[in-house]
């Protein structure tokens, strides 16, 4: 099997196809699964059974059912997470590079101080303060992250910035946008799209945590992350809460075996270059 020109190793092969599963779990949850997510089906801590795959939970809910809704809501807050981080944080790093020296000291010091604060801590505060509302969710956990995909941007910028066809582009008169564009982007994207797959399992992981606590994506909305918290105190008695548990993990997994495989081929061709 090969994948934009490069043959896919057995590791990403089963990466692909972790995340491929996830998806169509994600995008066709209300066809697969068979009751709705919030529905009372049974009596609370039901056992598996035909009817009810991996049994029921503390409310009596089915449990194969939440996970599929629950990877529509954790992946795709992910997702849209991930995306406002780029959006953000490559803007700022290739301005930051091109702008000239009072931007960059600007966005550095920037993004230097929100480094500062734990990421977990300070978004606990800023959702204890503000509210757990989807929206606060999304725009709080994408600020934060966008500071480290900024560092990346910016870095790889600069490097770019200083070689040569692109000072033989400004020498030909060509603005800042028509360079970023056609000769800075295109060279950056094999480190930025590796670095939004492991940006994307950070975020992933970050909602799942935050959910746990209390303070992520709130019921009735099934997530991943609270019903490992909520099915946690039958963990002894029933395997019902590894379900959640495993779906995290096995995704995360999946996601990182595709992410090693684009910075093999990314180190590689580096190697070819030089």
């Amino acid at each position: 099997m090969r994948l934009f020109g490069h043959k896919l190793p057995l590791s990403a092969q089963i990466g692909i196809i972790i995340i491929v599963i996830n998806v169509i779990a994600a995008v066709f949850a209300p066809f697969l699964a068979p009751y709705p997510e919030s529905d009372i089906v049974g009596s609370a801590w039901g056992a598996p059974s035909a009817d009810h795959w991996f049994g029921l939970d503390n409310l009596g809910r089915d449990v194969f059912s939440r996970i599929l809704y629950g990877a529509r809501m954790t992946i795709g807050i992910s997702i849209l997470i991930t995306l406002m981080a780029f959006l953000l944080g490559v803007a700022a790093g290739f301005a930051a590079a091109v702008l000239g020296r009072w931007v960059d000291i600007v966005l550095s010091f920037i993004a230097n101080l929100i480094l500062s604060m734990p990421t977990l801590i300070f978004a606990l505060v800023v959702l204890s303060v503000m509210g757990t509302a989807i929206p606060i969710l999304i725009i709080t956990v994408g600020l934060l992250y966008a500071v480290p995909v900024f560092r990346l941007a910016r870095a790889v910028a600069m490097n770019l910035a200083v070689l040569e066809y692109v000072e033989a582009a400004k020498l030909r008169g060509e603005g800042l946008w028509w360079i970023i564009r056609r000769e800075i982007l295109p060279n950056a994207l094999p480190p930025l799209v590796a670095e939004f797959g492991l940006r994307f399992c950070f975020t992933f992981l970050l909602i799942a945590a935050l959910s746990f606590l209390g303070l992520g994506i709130q019921p009735p909305n099934a997530d991943w992350g609270s019903m490992v918290k909520e099915t946690g105190q039958m963990i002894a008695l029933r395997p019902v809460a590894l379900y959640p548990a495993a779906a995290i993990a096995v995704l995360t997994i999946g996601v990182n075996l595709v992410v090693d495989w684009l910075l093999a081929i990314h180190s590689r061709g580096q190697g070819e270059e030089v």
